[in-house]
């Protein structure tokens, strides 16, 4: 069973997925979608689940920085939730504090003009969301 990482903004989507055997995270893509219609991502991300065969979801959770959840924390709750009620997958929630500045770090190392990096800064993030989850298997 292969697991899906997800960093989940108001307007994209970062997805990442797992080896076979659960060990590294790979970027998929960034679904764009429309946080305020919540079903907006639901195609793609089923194809993204059939296809990969995944079985599981992590769901960045952006908590702020003293440990509360803040209005960012409680829309990627209600999207976990829609994910399980949709897709029948099990998710779990992800501290993912840090993880967008980390990605733009390692992108602007890697000398990525500001254009591509708007482009995958969001699928790096679910990576790094999701190796860190199986870092911590």
């Amino acid at each position: 069973m292969k697991v899906m990482g997800l960093d989940v903004g108001s307007k994209t989507i970062g997805v990442a997925v797992s080896d076979a055997f659960g060990w590294t995270a790979q970027g998929i893509k960034t679904i764009k979608w429309n946080e305020e219609e919540i079903t907006s991502a639901d195609e793609a991300l089923k194809s993204i689940i059939v296809e990969h065969q995944v079985g599981k979801a992590i769901v960045g959770l952006p908590k702020n920085m003293n440990g509360t959840i803040g209005e960012r924390g409680e829309a990627s709750k209600l999207y976990a939730e829609h994910l399980e009620k949709v897709h029948g997958i099990e998710t779990v929630l992800w501290d993912e504090r840090l993880t967008t500045m980390a990605a733009e770090r390692v992108l602007l190392e890697a000398d990525m003009s500001r254009k591509k990096r708007k482009k995958v800064i969001d699928k790096m993030a679910a990576v790094m969301i999701l190796q860190n989850y199986l870092d911590q298997k």
